[in-house]
């Protein structure tokens, strides 16, 4: 039978009432840009994420961008991040001016590993960006411990709802950096009917900040205090976000069910090695990426039993021909290009069947004669 590797008619069809309402309250209301509507998301993603302060923008990139800017980073300095990761992450440091610095990967978690940074951090580095890839948060508290007075931008778009047990307490994603993005992407774990993103933080002054620079660089209309960005989070998909929100600790959940299933099926095989998920950690499991031999003949022998997959990421972010300037070479982060080779993502949205489910592990046996 296919199986798509995300299915969001799914997904609509179980809210579409909820959804429209929401939707058709802003058009009638005829307030589309910021307002309440998104004043009342922000207050739950702050909610959620327990943190004192949530800001709604265009979309997940521009919350690093504006994440960036509001701590001044800028021409001349240096931000450490890792090369394994959605390409906004460094491209965003770019722009700004700043120098992004690539650090290898842990292999069990694909995350940043903390030592790599303290080994990388120089007097020219003015911020660290750790990302939860596939929906497992980085160890967050190692990554600022290290960076010491430096301040961590936690790139969490793929992790919004995930935690992180610290000292005996659950830690959310985006809660302890300085700032902390997410990504309302449609295929994010909460993704709207198009683009959108949301900046949290526990400081006033940032948060405030942020507010400038999303609208132009100005707290009041026609009156700018520096030159910003026109980043607003559509009212319309925080309507939609807003209806969704409360689906979403089920949805995950769902998901680390159907992980569950997909790592007991492929349990002791040498050619797949299934996720790792640190003992600290709760994944929402934004993805379920595998290490395979054979990959790209995986995936080919899968794509004929119409089973969708995908390669996040196949070239590391260091090796990216716009990146040559940094003079980085193949071998300079040997986890992180080891990984490209080697990981397959497979459908995990929380509205699979058991039956799709056991399809993708029946499919991956077959290839390698199990």
């Amino acid at each position: 039978m296919p199986v798509p590797l995300l299915d969001l008619r799914a997904q609509h069809a179980t809210i579409r009432d909820e959804v429209v309402s929401a939707l058709m309250g802003v058009v009638d209301s005829q307030l589309f840009i910021l307002g309440p509507t998104v004043e009342k998301l922000e207050r739950a993603v702050a909610e959620l994420s327990r943190v004192a302060h949530a800001v709604g923008c265009a979309n997940g990139t521009d919350a690093i961008l504006l994440a960036l800017r509001a701590l001044d980073i800028g021409r001349g300095d240096e931000v450490i991040t890792t090369p394994f990761t959605f390409f906004a992450t460094a491209g965003t440091i770019h722009n700004v001016g700043a120098t992004p610095v690539f650090v290898d990967i842990e292999p069990e978690s694909f995350n940043i590993s903390p030592s790599a940074i303290e080994a990388a951090i120089t007097s020219r580095t003015k911020a660290i960006i750790p990302v939860d890839l596939f929906g497992q948060m980085a160890r967050i508290e190692d990554v600022i411990a290290v960076a010491g007075d430096i301040p961590v931008i936690e790139d969490a778009a793929q992790s919004i709802g995930a935690r992180r047990r610290i000292d005996g307490h659950w830690r959310m994603a985006g809660e302890l950096p300085a700032i902390g993005t997410f990504s309302f992407f449609p295929s994010k774990n909460l993704g709207g009917y198009g683009d959108g993103g949301m900046i949290v933080t526990q400081d006033e002054a940032i948060a405030a900040r942020l507010r400038r620079l999303r609208v132009h660089g100005g707290a009041k209309q026609y009156f700018h205090d520096e030159v910003g960005y026109n980043s607003r989070l559509d009212a319309l998909q925080a309507a939609v976000l807003s209806a969704k929100l409360p689906h979403l600790e089920a949805w995950s959940a769902k998901r680390r069910e159907n992980a569950c299933l997909y790592s007991g099926a492929l349990a002791g095989m040498d050619e797949v090695r299934t996720p790792t998920i640190d003992a600290s950690n709760e994944s929402i499991f934004n993805q379920y990426t595998i290490r395979a031999d054979r990959r790209d003949e995986l995936q080919e022998h899968l794509k004929g039993r119409g089973i969708g997959t995908a390669i996040y990421y196949p070239l590391p972010l260091h090796l990216q021909p716009c990146f040559a300037y940094l003079g980085d070479k193949a071998g300079s982060c040997p986890e992180s290009e080891r990984a490209a080779t080697e990981v397959l993502s497979l459908p995990i949205y929380p509205e699979l069947t058991r039956s799709q489910l056991e399809e993708v592990a029946d499919a991956i046996l077959d290839f390698y004669g199990r």
